[in-house]
């Protein structure tokens, strides 16, 4: 045996190891985030599978019809929505893998799905925490509720007007139509539940790829500059940019503690809980919805655009607005 098969027989072990050192952590995260969802999503299962054989489905699809119309979207994903909102985007997603073989949608249609689930979702948590930070509930809740209706319906006529996206979705989940028994439907959920666990592993790799690569330090440094313009001075910038990226849980912890020392005026905690507020998970929750069939175009680039377009209308507006109380006051 010469010495460069030994070589090659040595590196050979160190190589398994790295790749071994590399993917447990990430087996390990990828689980540990399974269980947590696992037990908002299957409980939303059943639920969702009970209230379809007492065709409470169809009773909700007609409530919720004149808003998911309004948008562009069959009065039946209104469930879906209604679930994104109270749970997360994931417990929306399973909904949507659940009742995916009765939906006839096109790409642009599931855009504008994801669109809404990624500006209005896991409200109970997500305001309770930018209350916590020190912005009004209801405004901040209007603000996510109204801004994901409006962007959604600007989104379905941009893309009917311009022909975007008009082909017919992929739907990756399977799920029959028809009568099935409780095993096959188990069945079905299972294998669903299993592609969100290999979803969830590819997002938490891109996002290591991504980090390690710089790109996410290069997009808080690129939203930093623009901020300041959108009534965020140097104190509420930076941990509104990483509110923006990674969520409002981490921004709103930090918002708290840039708060309690001062350093940020009411305005400029409302400001920054609102832009979050629309505008937040810009990676992990975006690539989770690029999974399900939603277009960056829509998910990402104009959903930064209109969360930023809205903020800056709103400090303009209360700007002018305490500027003639000021004036009132004077006279």
């Amino acid at each position: 045996m010469d010495l460069v098969t030994i070589q090659q027989d040595n590196e050979e072990p160190k190589m398994l190891k790295r790749i071994k050192e590399s993917l447990l952590p990430l087996v390990i995260e990828t689980w540990v985030t399974s269980w947590e969802l696992m037990k908002i999503m299957i409980p939303v299962l059943i639920i969702a599978k009970i209230l379809e054989g007492l065709g409470w489905i169809s009773y909700l699809s007609t409530v919720l019809e004149p808003v998911m119309g309004f948008i562009g979207l069959p009065g039946s994903l209104g469930i879906v929505w209604a679930t994104a909102i109270f749970t997360g985007p994931y417990g929306g997603v399973a909904v949507f893998a659940a009742l995916a073989s009765g939906f006839d949608l096109s790409i642009a249609q599931v855009t504008v799905l994801c669109s809404a689930m990624l500006i209005a979702h896991s409200l109970p948590v997500e305001l309770v925490i930018s209350k916590k930070a020190g912005a009004n509930l209801i405004p901040i809740a209007l603000l996510r509720l109204v801004g994901a209706i409006v962007y959604a319906f600007l989104l379905n006529k941009i893309c009917s007007a311009f022909d975007f996206w008009q082909n017919p979705a992929a739907i990756f989940f399977k799920s029959t139509a028809g009568s099935q028994t409780i095993q096959q439907w188990s069945l079905e959920q299972f294998q669903n539940l299993g592609l969100i666990v290999l979803i969830i592993f590819c997002i938490l790799v891109v996002m290591r790829f991504l980090k390690a690569v710089g790109f996410l330090r290069i997009l808080e440094k690129l939203l930093a500059l623009v901020l300041p313009f959108f009534g965020m001075s140097e104190h509420a910038a930076p941990v509104t940019v990483v509110g923006m990226i990674m969520g409002i849980g981490i921004g709103g912890a930090l918002i708290i503690r840039e708060t309690s020392t001062g350093k940020m005026s009411r305005e400029e905690v409302f400001n920054s809980m609102a832009l979050m507020g629309l505008c937040h998970g810009l990676v992990e929750d975006t690539l989770l919805m690029v999974a399900i069939g939603g277009k960056l175009g829509g998910i990402l680039w104009g959903r930064i655009l209109f969360s930023l377009v809205v903020v800056f209308l709103i400090v303009k507006l209360t700007r002018f607005m305490a500027g003639k109380r000021l004036q009132k006051q004077v006279e």
